[in-house]
């Protein structure tokens, strides 16, 4: 019989070697996350892989599972102990090996198969691991799924071993994944791009893909190196865009696309040098693709742009967007069952659903789609396309450190706070508020459509802040000044990764 997880073991002990160990605050909203080994070891990984075939059997999937890494020292080995897990529960498993997530979602298409359990930290500091799953393709875990297999491996409620497992390994699978997207036509303009990935998994694929393409590719920390030594693989990172806008000026590139570790998400940074917010990169090309796809439905997470629903372009062309909650799972799923043709999410993560994708996140195919609007706009740049938008003054994504035990807790009390302002009538940065919006967390939305949001990150131990004003920087700034002054008088929150 499998052991229960602790959840307290320490390092380099006898009892880390023999027991499993994981931290219940791992299971996210919709993937897993943990620092190795201080809060997940070898062991707690084989009891995940149990886990995941148990909860796979009561939903009556079949237990066919694909399994990738990304380019981490330790993934490999934290997938080797996963697909021990899976193997004793029973399970069918592909290895796909060193991969993209997205290249992971199009194994499941390729080799018909259920299940996807993708080792990797995502954009996540070196420390962290994780996984991304699902057993319904091209969705990934709901908050029920995740809470199921919590539940299910913090008990050890495995049933019995029944064994049967097969391993086979797919060795070609990175080839394929790469085909598949070759199949696009090479772009007849000619656009040198300088594609950055700051030395993760997306080095082994992005530049070639884009290369074959007929782009002229600028490498910009291209060699896979799993200690990171430029910055974090991570387009909303300060270090790796300011490093991007080096380059691209460096080399008079059209642009640059920026791709995070595990490469389902792509940054944009223009000819100018200037980083492009990736909800400004949506409401760009929801214009181009609802230009070809009349009345086209868009669904975007709480954290975007209010451009989708005031762009003049956006409206002539017939376009509807809805606003959901943040979250790649979230926004993936609303918009396969509400029939959207793209969702868009803040943090980068595009869905294209037919006849653009298959619906789930792909940072090459965001990549394409941004191409083939420059191959459409054959006399604009990226920044004067950029600068057709309607003007808006916004922040970076600001995250607070806030520990995952307190994080939900402290928004529900800023949530309070805040309808209460407003059931008072009072006002916030000299405005009424004409709307507050509580689908995640709360966004506040200003009378001359200057809005700021606070919610729980789903992945890390952080608050999630962003602001935005269609009017100006002060009024940007001032909506920022009202939920910093909130935040401050809780104190488990911590300092910023970054501040405006």
């Amino acid at each position: 019989m499998f052991p229960k997880p602790y959840q307290n073991l320490v390092p380099n002990t006898a009892e880390f070697e023999r027991l499993p160990l994981v931290k219940a605050t791992g299971f996210r909203e919709y993937d897993a996350r943990w620092l190795f080994p201080d809060e997940v070891n070898l062991l707690g990984m084989e009891a995940v892989g149990l886990g995941l075939t148990k909860l796979m059997r009561d939903r009556g999937v079949p237990l066919r599972i694909v399994v990738g890494h990304d380019f981490r020292s330790y993934s490999s080995a934290i997938k080797a102990a996963l697909i021990t897990g899976l193997l004793a529960g029973g399970a069918e498993v592909h290895d796909i090996g060193l991969a993209l997530s997205p290249m992971a979602y199009f194994a499941q298409f390729e080799l018909d198969v259920e299940g996807v359990a993708m080792v990797t930290a995502s954009h996540n500091d070196n420390g962290w691991t994780g996984i991304k799953m699902g057993i319904d393709r091209p969705l990934t875990f709901a908050p029920e799924d995740m809470s199921r297999l919590k539940e299910i491996v913090m008990n050890a409620d495995f049933g019995p071993n029944e064994g049967g497992g097969r391993y086979i390994y797919v060795s070609d699978l990175a080839e394929r994944y790469m085909a598949d997207l070759l199949r696009h036509p090479k772009f007849e303009r000619k656009m040198k791009v300088v594609v950055s990935c700051g030395n993760g998994t997306a080095a082994a694929f992005a530049p070639h893909v884009l290369s074959k393409l007929d782009c002229e590719v600028v490498p910009l920390n291209c060699d896979l190196d799993h200690s990171f030594p430029a910055h974090n693989p991570n387009p909303e990172d300060l270090a790796m865009l300011n490093a991007t806008r080096d380059a691209v000026l460096e080399h008079k590139a059209d642009l640059a696309l920026v791709f995070d570790g595990d490469g389902d998400r792509c940054g944009v940074v223009d000819n100018r040098g200037e980083a492009i917010f990736a909800d400004k990169v949506g409401v760009m090309l929801a214009r181009d693709i609802s230009a070809l796809n009349k009345d086209a439905h868009f669904v975007v997470d709480v954290k975007s742009t209010g451009l989708f629903q005031t762009d003049p372009v956006l409206a002539q062309n017939g376009a509807k967007t809805a606003y959901w909650k943040t979250g790649h799972s979230y926004i993936k799923r609303y918009s396969h069952e509400h029939g959207a043709l793209v969702g868009f999410e803040k943090s980068g993560h595009f869905f294209f659903n037919k006849p653009i994708g298959r619906g789930y996140d792909d940072g090459l195919v965001s990549a394409i789609a941004v191409l083939d609007m420059l191959e459409r706009n054959l006399d604009k740049t990226l920044a004067e396309l950029k600068d057709a938008l309607p003007k808006t003054w916004q922040s970076p994504t600001m995250s607070p450190h806030c520990d995952d035990e307190t994080k939900y807790g402290v928004v529900d009390r800023v949530v309070k706070h805040f309808e209460e302002v407003v059931e008072r009538g009072k006002t916030l940065a000299g405005q009424k508020v004409r709307e507050l919006i509580t689908v995640n967390g709360i966004r506040i939305v200003l009378d001359d459509g200057t809005w700021g949001l606070v919610r729980a990150s789903s992945n890390k131990p952080e608050l999630v802040v962003v602001v935005e004003s269609p009017t100006s920087e002060a009024n940007m700034r001032a909506i920022f000044a009202e939920i910093d002054k909130e935040l401050a008088k809780h104190p488990e929150v911590g300092e910023y990764n970054q501040k405006i």
